[in-house]
């Protein structure tokens, strides 16, 4: 058994809401079982008093867990995992996540993965819920992630986040040639037909993304988006209900479109692309110590770029 205690403010963004939804958000590393639980057992209190699970918060209350929590299976086994860390201080690191790095060990994937580097490179980030993760990027996703290493920075962060004071935005290469920008206001849930997949349904959750256009070619658009709330796969579903999925993300709709008498050098290209063509490019917050605004940038991969490149190159060959 492990001693869990932390405290942390209910955000307003999450006022109304459920004590055991708003703990399943602000206490990300737990599940919402095992947070129920604690809160029946008088564990995670408001205000220091015990509270119902489904008891509704205003905001700005003070929620304190006090608690064990059952070992964590493959969590605290460090590894010399490659960090390319952007910035580091007491508080916190900042890192460009390569695509095919898979952030939380589990069942099937046990070692290599972030956390285990992040351990590696840290020891008291094992101390930390999901050694200090506060947001993730989806294992074939690449770019810039902020990582908590104090007590004080995971619950301020957490916090941020849960109230949208967190800037995320991304760059992806979609299939198809969209002529302006969206905004897509649909909430996501599991797909319920396949379970390893998110979909567009009424009864899910609400998820808004903003897409701009930052460059067009024959038949691909490479697109900037902002992310105003944080589901999973929010962009992936997104872009595939409006019809224009990423390139290589096969598992939401992408089928390998090539502009029509393109050189068999893009075609190759186009249709063994990896991974979805995702890059988290850019993360601002205020630093949960100095209160100080940061701003970091991840510049394009090197498999997105080739593909960028290429698509400019066709466009010009076919003018």
């Amino acid at each position: 058994m492990t001693d869990e205690n932390f405290t942390t403010v209910v955000p307003p963004a999450l006022a109304g809401e459920r004590l055991d939804k708003i703990a399943a958000t602000l206490f990300p590393a737990y599940s919402r079982v095992e947070l129920t639980r604690w809160i029946t057992a008088g564990l995670l209190t408001v205000d220091g008093r015990a509270a119902k699970p489904k008891f509704r918060c205003r905001g700005g209350e003070q929620l304190a867990l006090s608690a064990e929590a059952e070992p964590r299976e493959y969590w605290e086994t460090p590894e010399a995992v490659p960090l390319d860390i952007l910035f580091e201080d007491e508080d916190l690191l900042v890192l460009n996540k390569p695509a095919g790095l898979v952030v939380h060990p589990g069942a099937g994937n046990r070692n290599g993965t972030l956390v285990n580097g992040l351990i590696h490179h840290r020891e008291t980030l094992a101390q930390l819920p999901r050694a200090g993760v506060v947001h993730r990027l989806d294992k074939d996703t690449s770019g810039v992630m902020v990582v908590a290493a104090s007590t004080n920075a995971h619950r301020v962060l957490t916090g941020m986040i849960a109230a949208r004071e967190v800037r995320r935005e991304y760059l992806g290469i979609t299939e198809g040639r969209m002529i302006s920008g969206r905004d897509v206001d649909q909430p996501i849930g599991r797909d319920p037909h396949v379970r390893t997949r998110q979909a567009v349904r009424d009864d899910g959750k609400p998820a808004f993304t903003e897409f701009r256009v930052k460059s067009r070619y024959r038949v691909h658009t490479m697109v900037h988006a902002r992310l105003h709330s944080g589901r999973t796969h929010q962009i992936r579903v997104h872009l595939q209900s409006i019809g224009f999925p990423l390139v290589g993300d096969r598992r939401y709709g992408a089928r390998g479109r090539v502009p029509q008498g393109a050189d068999q050098s893009l075609v190759d290209y186009l249709q063994r692309f990896p991974r979805q063509a995702l890059h988290a490019a850019r993360l601002v917050f205020v630093h949960p110590g100095s209160e100080k605004e940061l701003e970091f940038n991840a510049p394009l991969p090197q498999d997105m770029d080739n593909l960028k490149k290429l698509l400019a190159e066709d466009i010009g060959k076919n003018a």
